[in-house]
């Protein structure tokens, strides 16, 4: 079982994989971005880093034996004109952020060669793992009815095209008329904007309507950024008077799984996993 060194940005994701690594006994070792790490990984071995410390996050993981590493959270695009790296990092950064230009997915796999380079193997978040995907078909107790149908399948169909074009990954859809899509901004910013539109375009508490559908992109390095659900997901789409949360069964993953079951549950919203687009 290969050591894995797990790369923790922000959000919940990476507590999940650290809990569920030291649980199934795998050794690991938590690289904490300085700035975007929650405290959720605080209690996990691991060392703080910067974001431009490439030299400095290799060393460490050379010298904790890992030979995997596995990409988590949220980190937000750096500044690169304000950024501090050390001698490999700056070496690195004009590659990087010359593919920075082409779009978020050009960066992130710019930025796997590097580790692969040191001879690291990449693992995804779904690889390391278990069960962390969404499934085909309901997850939860509620179901969309018939009038969701419609929504579902264009809100589907707007999630894919604007991932063609590298803009993102997520789009909401109420009656046909498409509320919002997802940018730089990402899923939650996308969903308050949802929730301060008049109400006689949107659900609300008591009549959900509506509905967010999230997709990765074609070109999309699924080892590092695969469309994510939590807790805050749902509460989210609750505020916005959404009636669920529809993704690609396998390529949308689900930060603990049993709490979003719960809330999606306790709230009156569906979940639920539809097969990927054929590639």
């Amino acid at each position: 079982m290969r050591k894995l060194g797990l790369i923790a940005g922000g959000g919940g994701l990476p507590a999940q994989i650290a809990a569920q690594c030291r649980a199934a006994g795998r050794p690991y070792f938590v690289i904490r971005l300085k700035g975007f790490a929650d405290d959720g990984v605080a209690g996990h071995p691991g060392v703080d880093i910067g974001i431009g410390e490439l030299g400095k996050c290799f060393k460490t993981l050379r010298k904790e034996a890992c030979e995997a590493v596995c990409f988590a959270g949220t980190v937000a695009r750096p500044d690169f004109a304000t950024l501090m790296p050390d001698a490999r990092g700056l070496a690195a950064l004009p590659g990087i952020a010359m593919a920075a230009r082409k779009g978020d997915d050009a960066l992130l796999r710019r930025l796997l060669e590097e580790f692969e380079k040191e001879g690291f193997v990449i693992e995804g978040a779904h690889q390391a793992v278990e069960d962390l995907t969404l499934p085909l078909g309901l997850l939860g107790r509620h179901a969309p009815s018939a009038e969701h149908r419609a929504d579902i399948e264009r809100a589907l169909v707007v999630a894919r095209t604007i991932g063609e074009l590298d803009v993102g990954q997520g789009a909401v859809v109420c009656n046909g008329l498409v509320l919002a899509v997802e940018a730089q901004e990402g899923t939650d910013a996308m969903l308050r904007r949802v929730a301060e539109l008049p109400a006689a375009i949107r659900g609300e508490p008591g009549r959900y309507r509506g509905v967010l559908a999230k997709a990765p992109k074609p070109i999309q390095e699924v080892k590092v950024d695969l469309p994510t659900i939590g807790v805050a997901t749902l509460q989210r789409a609750a505020r916005a008077g959404l009636a669920g949360i529809v993704g690609e069964a396998g390529r949308l993953l689900v930060v603990d799984r049993e709490s979003v079951i719960a809330t999606a549950d306790d709230l009156g919203l569906f979940v639920m996993g539809v097969e990927p687009r054929a590639s």
